[in-house]
């Protein structure tokens, strides 16, 4: 059964089933905020007279567009482009974009509304957006990709700026196509303006540690966690699903903070090394050869490859999903409870269904909701506009220092805000009350608008 929501907030609840229908992502990020609001309510009825909820979760502008483009072979292809920029109460809209096959506009949506309150955690000034593309990377040559980037940002390049709507990558969305982008942008304003993307290359305008930011962010955020419980990660078993960006940097911090991580995995399987997984190794093949997952076994014969298999099935005390959304359902959540799973950091965007994140409350195992635990990278991405604004680049010491100060805030910020309404240890609650109360002051105060 799923929580109540309060009598406040239901018929709000309905309106954005009935206004947004078949985005059923976007109604579940919704309702996941909503279920936490009731107290807040009772302790702000001004939000109420302000209709604060209706309208934060309604986006200030959704932007949808046509991006064609010419394959290798000649050929036209056409791709739809979005850009929900939804909350700039707090500063500039600020979210990556996606390039994946699954995007359409209730992915973009709920992306967008929950960058809104994972933007307020981190104390910094910047507002919540989402965008991407039903566009798929895969197989694609550079080329191909570079032309596609182009077409996307001659149509895009319109709605940003630095003061305005700051992107950055996301799923699909790395160096090398920011790259491409910043280069359009460039080329169509006539302007050398740094601060208009993030996750730029280090040679012109990026910033050390942006690259390591979200899974080192959400491994801090865990190890803030562990540490309320007395506990750490020494010689902790982990497991982290995904073999991307964010995923690779949870490992190796895992590492750095005395854990042993054992299994990662792809969208074709999963790989377990009972000894620790070999980061070196993965690196290789995921960022230089672009390989598959399943090529780690060649290199370790004493690895298991398991084709379309379920990483949560496997043993852990930590686990950090870091692939994509829904990816740990109630089965799952239990399944890794009965296996001695002591804590869970989400180092993606609500990879824990209703009834999985359910089952951790229940447990009562220290869970880290993604908009808490992975709010590192648009925090460095934030750092990065920082040191881009004032033309400064800063050493990957002070950066990490930064970043390691922020995540303590944030874990801190959602532990009181939780005891402060009754639910003492409920991080989802804290996040979820912590984030809106910031941008709700911010709407009362800057009128109807």
């Amino acid at each position: 059964m799923s929580p109540v929501i309060d009598e406040k907030v239901e018929p709000i609840y309905q309106e954005v089933l009935k206004r947004n229908p078949g985005e059923i992502e976007f109604h579940q990020a919704v309702r996941e905020v909503l279920e936490s609001l009731g107290p807040v309510l009772v302790k702000h009825p001004e939000f109420c007279e302000r209709k604060i909820i209706e309208r934060i979760c309604e986006p200030e502008r959704q932007i949808i567009f046509r991006v064609p483009w010419q394959d290798d072979h000649g050929d036209v292809q056409i791709n739809r482009g979005f850009r929900v920029e939804f909350n700039s109460s707090l500063g500039p809209y600020k979210g990556g974009l996606r390039f994946h096959p699954s995007v359409y506009l209730g992915i973009i949506k709920f992306l967008g509304f929950e960058q809104i309150f994972k933007n307020s955690l981190t104390g910094l000034p910047i507002g919540g957006a989402k965008g991407g593309s039903d566009f798929d990377p895969k197989g694609k040559s550079d080329n191909e990709i570079m032309r596609f980037c182009q077409s996307f940002m001659t149509e895009l390049y319109r709605h940003l700026g630095e003061h305005t709507d700051v992107p950055a990558g996301d799923i699909g969305v790395g160096g090398r196509e920011i790259g491409y982008m910043f280069g359009q942008y460039k080329r169509i304003t006539n302007r050398y303006e740094p601060g208009v993307l993030t996750g730029k290359g280090l040679d012109w305008g990026g910033s050390l540690v942006r690259t390591e930011a979200t899974g080192y962010g959400a491994t801090f955020f865990v190890d803030a966690m562990l540490k309320v419980k007395g506990d750490s990660f020494d010689g902790k078993v982990c497991t982290v699903s995904g073999s991307g960006n964010v995923a690779i940097y949870t490992i190796e911090k895992i590492n750095q903070l005395g854990g042993k991580c054992v299994a990662c995995s792809d969208s074709d399987g999963v790989i377990y090394h009972e000894k620790g997984l070999d980061l070196d190794l993965i690196k290789e093949l995921k960022e230089v050869k672009r390989c598959r997952i399943k090529d780690y076994a060649t290199y370790h014969k004493d690895a298991r490859y398991t084709p379309n298999g379920n990483i949560w099935e496997i043993p852990c005390k930590v686990a950090m999903p870091s692939a994509t959304q829904n990816e740990i359902n109630g089965k799952d959540a239990i399944t890794l409870l009965k296996n001695g799973c002591i804590a869970v950091g989400e180092g993606a965007n609500m990879p824990t269904t209703p009834e999985g994140v359910r089952a951790f409350l229940e447990a009562g195992i220290a869970y880290g909701p993604g908009k808490a635990a992975n709010a590192g990278g648009v925090a460095t991405s934030a750092l990065e506009m920082q040191q881009n604004a004032c033309r400064d680049t800063w050493t990957f010491g002070y950066t990490e220092k930064r970043l390691a100060e922020i995540m303590k805030n944030i874990h801190d910020l959602c532990y009181e805000t939780a005891d402060e309404f009754g639910t003492p240890g409920n991080y989802v609650n804290g996040a979820n009350i912590a984030g809106f109360i910031k941008v709700a002051k911010a709407m009362v105060a800057h009128g109807l608008i």
